[in-house]
């Protein structure tokens, strides 16, 4: 199946004094990187999410490994695919990597809550079906 993919550019301010990117900063790369799958991948934004259904989508769980360092000026393609599609729960696997260069690994688990509960949902029917798109396996039948 097909990885979302996006390109982001390694700025001046994602950079530590050595011109590699501060590890914290990847974060927020990843954040922005799924908040665009959400939006194009997923046809379901964020916001969308939040102001129309009363959901979000947190993360709950990272493994993450830098097997590369990745500098300023750089130019780095996230790429996204879906391990695991459970009733509240989905597992992504992101990796960035320049020239075909892997530089950081990700392992991340996202949990829909109701917004004002603050309690697990179910994944909506029309997401889950879309997020199968983006499956890195296809699930078995």
């Amino acid at each position: 199946m097909p990885a979302f993919q996006k390109e982001v550019s390694v700025r001046f301010g994602d950079c530590d004094p050595a011109q590699i990117v501060f590890y914290p900063r990847y974060f927020e790369m990843i954040n922005r990187f799924v908040e665009d799958w959400f939006e194009d991948g997923l046809e379901a934004s964020f916001p969308g999410l939040l102001y129309h259904k009363g959901l979000v989508a947190p993360t709950v769980h990272f493994e993450v490994d830098f097997p590369k360092p990745a500098h300023f000026g750089e130019r780095l393609t996230f790429q996204l695919g879906v391990t695991k599609i459970g009733r509240t729960s989905c597992s992504l696997d992101i990796n960035a990597s320049c020239q075909g260069e892997v530089r950081m690994t990700v392992r991340q688990v996202l949990v829909f809550i109701d917004q004002k509960k603050r309690t697990p949902v179910p994944i909506p029917t029309d997401i889950a079906k879309r997020m199968k798109r983006f499956m890195a396996v296809p699930p078995k039948a």
